[in-house]
Parts: structure tokens; C-alpha cells; sequence
């Protein structure tokens, strides 16, 4: 039997996912709902605690109290400003510690997933709970890439890869090689959105996702799914490519339908 998993959860479909992945396999479990943020009817009827984001020390009470050892952490979080927050006590001191302005995304994490483990947790990866939703090499449904889509592929890999080692963004948009825009911390959605407005004439833009060179690969994955699909399809582009093993895809067979009911491409390099 594996250890009893807390769930810390955020936006969209994916905490779901592994409550649904725990019960398939018997493995105990329990879900920290970040309110505002977590989707009720995502979470159902799943044992669980609601927190604030800034209740972290009840947070942590209440996964002592379910006997939680291991702890993942899924979902989107908008990141608040401090005052937004309203930490309690246990939230002030980390913020205090490790100066919340002084760090990225990728080094907030961190700081939050070794502050877990400083309070007896083990802090996994979703990787290792949702395996089968890591993006694989090759076409996901019938649209394929042409050349000038191939090149816009490999020109917003080297942005995505200056901007993720800077700790920035995990997302860029590329349009007959011009960078229409790069993810920072609006989110890919918006993004899509900004993007929309700014595309040129002639053949769509390519959405990139990959994962920061020195991310932490148990923290913040990119993601996508047919919400994804769907805003790419908004702004006029023609495709997505996405880092195999270290990109998330939510619903693999609905992503496919969905990019090929809307002539989108979408691939793993």
C-alpha cells in the first residue's frame, strides 16, 4: 500500500484526476482545496479540508489530521499579492524567511515544497501520480505541422528556453518567426488572448509549452488541454507544440478531437 497522499489543490481538471487515480489503485487519500481557486465539483465528494491560500498553517493541521506522508501539488494558483493573501501565522513567517518579492515562480515553489518537507511531508510530483497524462512524442490527432509551422516550432523553443531559465514563463507564441508574445504571470490563457489582437497576415502562430531548463519537475508542470485547444483556435493559430515528459495533457483523446474538429495541430517534441 502506498502512503496516504494529501492533494493540495488548485484550478482546473487535473486534482481531479488524481483523486480519481488514487481510487482506481486503492490508495488513501485526502484533498486540500485552496478556495477561490479549486472547482467544487472537481473536488465532489472526495474527503477534504477548504482552505484560503494564506491559511497555511491550517492547512497543515488538517493534513496532520488525516495521517497525510506525501503531498502533491496540482492545479493552477493565481498568485496573489501579500495583502491579498491575508497569510496567518504560519504563511507570515515563511514570506518573512524567504522574501516573497525577491522571488519567481519557480523559486516560490521551491521554498514552499521545502517548507512542506521541513513539516514532515514528502513532497512528490504529479508525474508520479498521473503518469499517463505526461505528453508524448508525435501528433495528437490528423493535423500535421508543415515546414513554416516546424520553424516557428523550433524558434519558440529557443524563446521558451531563454525565458524559463530566467524564471518567467513556460509559454511562447510565434508567427512566421516573429514572437507575438511570451508568457508571464497572466497565464497562457491570457496570453492566447493578447496574442489574438496582435497576429499578422498569412499563416497562423504556433503556441509553444515547455518547462523551465532548471525547473523542479514535481512543481508547476505546463499544461494544456482543450480549453488550451480552444483559445489557441480563438487567436487564429494553427498549432501547439508541447515538451514530451515534462508537459501535461489533460484528456489526450478529447485534446485530439478537439484539434481536429477545429484544424489545429497539436504535437510533442
Amino acid at each position: 500500500m502506498k502512503p496516504k497522499l494529501g492533494i493540495i489543490a488548485g484550478e482546473g481538471g487535473f486534482p481531479g484526476l488524481a483523486i480519481a487515480a488514487c481510487r482506481a489503485e486503492g490508495r488513501p487519500f485526502h484533498v486540500l482545496a485552496l478556495d477561490g481557486h479549486a472547482d467544487p465539483a472537481v473536488i465532489g465528494d472526495a474527503p477534504a479540508d477548504w482552505i484560503r491560500l494564506g491559511q497555511a498553517g491550517g492547512g497543515i493541521e488538517a493534513l496532520r489530521r488525516a495521517n497525510v506522508s506525501e503531498l502533491v501539488m496540482i492545479g493552477g494558483v493565481r498568485r496573489p499579492s501579500l495583502k491579498d493573501l491575508a497569510p496567518d501565522w504560519w504563511a507570515a513567517r515563511f514570506f518573512a524567511k524567504v522574501g516573497l518579492k525577491a522571488l519567481g515562480d519557480d523559486g516560490l515553489l521551491r521554498a514552499i515544497a521545502a517548507a512542506l518537507e521541513d513539516e514532515g511531508f514528502r513532497v512528490v510530483g504529479i508525474d508520479s501520480v498521473l503518469a499517463e497524462c505526461l505528453a508524448t512524442a508525435g501528433p495528437y490527432g490528423r493535423v500535421l505541422p508543415d515546414a513554416q509551422a516546424l520553424s516557428d516550432i523550433a524558434r519558440g523553443r529557443a524563446v521558451a528556453a531563454g525565458l524559463g531559465a530566467l524564471d518567467v514563463g513556460q509559454a511562447v507564441v510565434v508567427q512566421q518567426g516573429l514572437v507575438l508574445g511570451v508568457e508571464a504571470i497572466e497565464g497562457t490563457d491570457r496570453l492566447l488572448a493578447r496574442c489574438g489582437n496582435l497576429r499578422r497576415a498569412g499563416p497562423g502562430g504556433v503556441l509553444v509549452k515547455m518547462k523551465k531548463p532548471n525547473q523542479d519537475r514535481r512543481l508547476d508542470l505546463p499544461t494544456i488541454g482543450i480549453a488550451t485547444v480552444e483559445a489557441a483556435a480563438a487567436a487564429g493559430l494553427r498549432g501547439i507544440a508541447v515538451e514530451t515528459g515534462a508537459t501535461l495533457v489533460l484528456g489526450r483523446d478529447a485534446v485530439a478531437s478537439a484539434a481536429d474538429r477545429l484544424g489545429l495541430f497539436v504535437v510533442g517534441f
